[in-house]
């Protein structure tokens, strides 16, 4: 569960997962977080939490620089699929922002995945991901077995404390018209 303060919802450790009571599929979802300061932590204990719609992306702040390249367990990392494309994160304590364009897996009436899911995803502008295919759901989804259903917001407690606040989402319909009708 979380807690509001100050316009935010703050993800209280240990306190558990924050989910939506409706449940989504392809969507155009806008979230800001911020991640405690926590310089003395270490890998995933440093401000980390996730976003899951279907899927999982980490919203760990991690601010490390060098030549190492960004992970599979990273801030806004596919978790377990895929590495972002960059380290757009800024660091702790600063508003950071997702933009996702989420398109759901097509599935068959039998249970076959027809087509995958596709993500974009903008962290604080800069594009990590575009219109990329996943390999099924993320490790940590909740309906890992059912890739056409639909799913809650999640906002994870890792036990880390988070604050995420300006949470939209607008549902995307399945596909666009076939014809153009002039109005």
């Amino acid at each position: 569960m979380g807690k509001m303060e100050d316009g935010a919802i703050q993800v209280v450790a240990g306190a558990g997962d924050i989910l939506s009571a409706a449940r989504f599929g392809d969507a155009l979802i806008h979230l800001e977080f911020q991640c405690s300061d926590m310089p003395h932590a270490t890998g995933q204990a440093t401000g980390n939490s996730g976003m899951f719609l279907q899927i999982a992306t980490r919203s760990r702040c991690s601010t490390r620089t060098g030549s190492r390249s960004p992970a599979t367990g990273d801030c806004c990392a596919m978790v377990g699929q895929l590495a972002p494309l960059s380290n757009a994160c800024w660091p702790a304590l600063a508003g950071q922002s997702y933009d996702i364009v989420f398109r759901a897996a097509r599935v068959s009436g039998g249970g076959e995945v027809v087509e995958p899911a596709r993500l974009t995803l903008l962290h604080n502008g800069v594009v990590i991901y575009n219109n990329v295919t996943l390999r099924g759901p993320t490790e940590g989804a909740i309906d890992e077995e059912d890739e056409g259903a639909r799913g809650p917001l999640r906002l994870q407690d890792h036990g880390d404390p988070v604050r995420y606040r300006n949470i939209w989402l607008v549902r995307l319909a399945p596909r666009g018209s076939e014809r153009y009708e002039p109005g």
